[in-house]
């Protein structure tokens, strides 16, 4: 029998050939082989087809691509059921029921529904290359197609509740040690799986299935007391990880049916809650960032990189440049400014190690691949150079009208910003065509990258820049060039809303506490602290000048004037010491003045209302951001504040949180506040329209 399976259209995704007794099931699916109606329809044709032929002895099931499967096809989440078409689970329990041994190929990533499809096979061989991972608590769910229930009877519940509350693929060595794989096959997968496959058939040998092994509950006492370890461990914010854990446990109470029936029926309930919408919210926003219109240049090769200034940021950068693998020419004010740089990036180079995610012999490798430059000249063999100099306009200007002469044609010039304009910056220095703006988020924890694009700039220039932040592991988020980008403004106006409750009554720790409690990673002060108030200080000047002073935020001033910028000088809106940060008295005292100096009378203002202004105030200003052109989708807006500013990932983003408020409510709350500050709670002109055309920011997506 030759030729392929399917039919209704489907047969593109899924081949099938015979090779003697062994029929060959092939998944072709590009780029990741995801396990889509189309792919589940034609493996179930093919399947039932081997199972017919009278000649076929054995079944391998195998993929083209250097993806096994990434299992589970996201964009069919809540969409109807395609009729005839199995879902992923009946699809795994009928090839574990096969009469006819099937083995699984594994050549590259099983994930998700990928790795639940080669559990229900009855041996599993991999490539060296091959990993093995259920990452779907990272989308708010757990593996639903007996993951569950497969893969402790494997490999106990230790490993399994490891692989599943983590969502981190294991490599095939370790698939293979600890029991989920059968072999590692170092060359010639497919040709050893015919092979092996012929053996079975010649054999008549029975299938061996997943759902009757117990190697991982030999010993019922260690598995219990791995299950509760785990569930003392579990994040109770989220249900995902306690229902996984449920699961497992179930894998070894109830019979195999009864399991694959309760995690069914977790799985659904988490589907349908609004945690796992938000998180596959964030997935999908994520992903659509590779869509820009300077995509499709041709990025220029970068091997060198320049950065100027190695404040915080600055030393990240080189730090990540080095461990990329890239050579980095770094150049600061003076020597005392480059040698202090030296020593930051050396602290993070030293913190890798003790992490245990980097080796002396990576550091020594990377500081081989690093120069010190004396001056700017030292640039001149750079490929790109990013600029990391503070937020100074002046500055700025002169520091890249001496750059632009020294570099070759076609060099990139990144400009790191947060309020200025690197557009008028490219324009100053005269190659407005190789300047693009970058703007990194928060100094810590942060994986956001905006890209900052103005009329004048090549395609190319983006797309170099692109390419490169990805290669230092940033998400890079494509922005339109403008006075503020996403994220400055967006925590902008989080703050101004903030700095008006706080006059009213709260404080900064009681609203940072309202945040956290939200999910947010650290709340408005705390962040206010880390980066230097210096910073906030002359954003706030700069806007001031521009006629554009927020309503609230004396307490700024107080502050500053005081010489307290925060965790740099041990106190800012808080104490910092070595027991971590306590509310300081003498800020109290400052902020009792400033509200007796306005005639304000302050009040009691609980979490609830400090959260719902602060969210309604980003969401209007995502809004502002979104109708003003500077980001090319609503979803761009959600990925770089849960990628930059610590917004909770299954929250989905500031505009999924207003989607899921609803525009009626949202408009409402913000005229409410308007009368207390009118320009600034003033409703953004798309949210009005939206509500008018009775569509949504999904619905602009979508267009």
């Amino acid at each position: 029998m030759n030729g392929r399976a399917g039919g209704r259209g489907m047969s593109q995704v899924v081949r099938q050939e015979r090779d003697g007794a062994v029929s060959l099931i092939t998944i072709d699916a590009s780029p990741v082989n995801a396990l889509g109606a189309a792919v589940r329809a034609g493996l179930a044709e093919a399947l039932q087809r081997a199972l017919d032929d009278p000649g076929v002895g054995a079944i391998v099931l195998r993929s083209v691509g250097n993806t096994f499967s990434a299992g589970a096809d996201i964009r069919e989440f809540g969409k109807p059921v395609t009729e005839g078409v199995p879902i992923l689970p009946e699809l795994c329990n009928r090839i574990e029921a096969s009469s006819k041994p099937v083995i699984a190929a594994v050549q590259g990533a099983a994930l998700g529904g990928g790795m639940e499809l080669a559990l229900a096979a009855h041996v599993r061989l991999a490539a060296p290359a091959a990993r093995f991972g259920l990452p779907e608590v990272n989308l708010g769910l757990l593996p639903g197609a007996g993951g569950t229930q497969r893969t402790p009877r494997l490999i106990g519940a230790a490993a399994s509740l490891r692989m599943m509350l983590t969502g981190k693929p294991v490599s095939a060595a370790e698939a293979q040690s600890v029991g989920l794989v059968d072999a590692v096959v170092d060359e010639g997968l497919w040709v050893a799986a015919t092979a092996l496959a012929a053996e079975m058939a010649s054999e008549a040998a029975p299938p061996r299935r997943t759902r009757d092994r117990r190697e991982g509950m030999r010993d019922a006492a260690t598995y219990q007391r791995e299950v509760a370890e785990a569930r003392a461990r579990v994040d109770d914010r989220l249900p995902a990880p306690g229902r996984i854990v449920d699961c497992v446990e179930a894998a070894q109470l109830l019979s195999f049916d009864q399991g694959l029936a309760f995690e069914r029926a977790a799985f659904e309930d988490l589907a349908a809650g609004p945690e796992s919408a938000g998180l596959r919210r964030a997935f999908l926003a994520e992903r659509r960032l590779a869509a820009f219109p300077e995509a499709g240049a041709n990025p220029r090769n970068v091997g060198t990189i320049g950065v100027i200034g190695l404040g915080r940021r600055g030393a990240l950068i080189a730090d990540a440049a080095l461990n990329a693998g890239l050579r980095v020419i770094a150049v600061a004010r003076d020597s005392g400014a480059l040698v202090a740089g030296l020593g930051r990036v050396a602290e993070l180079q030293e913190a890798a190690i003790a992490s245990g995610a980097s080796t002396e012999s990576a550091r020594d490798a990377a500081w081989e691949r690093l120069t010190p430059g004396a001056d700017l000249s030292a640039l001149g063999a750079a490929d790109l150079v990013i600029e990391a100099l503070p937020e100074d306009e002046v500055l700025k200007a002169e520091v890249l009208t001496a750059l632009a002469p020294l570099l070759p044609e076609g060099g990139v010039v990144v400009t790191a910003v947060s309020t200025l304009d690197p557009a008028v910056l490219g324009e100053v220095c005269g190659r407005p065509v190789d300047v693009v703006g970058l703007h990194l988020g928060l100094p810590s924890g942060s994986r956001l990258a905006e890209i900052a694009v103005s009329p004048a700039t090549a395609p190319e220039a983006v797309a170099t820049a692109a390419a490169l932040l990805r290669r230092l592991g940033r998400l890079a988020v494509r922005v339109r060039a403008a006075e503020g980008l996403v994220g400055a403004r967006l925590m902008a106006a989080l703050r101004t809303a903030c700095d008006m409750i706080v006059e009213a009554g709260a404080t900064p720790a009681a609203v940072d506490g309202a945040f956290r409690e939200f999910g947010f990673i650290k709340g408005p002060y705390e962040v206010a602290d880390l980066v230097g108030l210096d910073q906030d200080w002359s954003a706030r000047q700069r806007l001031a000048e521009l006629g554009r002073a927020p309503p609230a935020g004396e307490l700024l001033d107080l502050l500053v004037g005081a010489g307290r910028l925060g965790q740099e000088t041990g106190q800012g809106y808080y104490l910092h010491g070595e027991g971590g940060l306590r509310e300081d008295p003498e800020m109290l005292a400052l902020l009792a003045e400033l509200r007796a100096a306005k005639g304000i009378v302050p009040r009691r203002v609980g979490g609830e209302e400090i959260r719902l202004r602060g969210l309604t105030a980003m969401a209007n200003e995502a809004a502002r951001v979104l109708g003003e052109g500077v980001a090319l989708r609503a979803s761009d807006i959600d990925a770089a504040m849960v990628a930059g500013y610590g917004f909770p990932r299954w929250r989905g983003g500031p505009l999924s949180w207003a989607t899921e408020r609803g525009l009626l409510l949202l408009r409402a709350d913000l005229r409410r506040y308007e009368p207390e500050a009118p320009a600034f709670w003033a409703v953004a002109p798309l949210i009005d329209r939206l509500i008018r055309d009775s569509s949504s920011f999904d619905d602009l997506d979508a267009r």
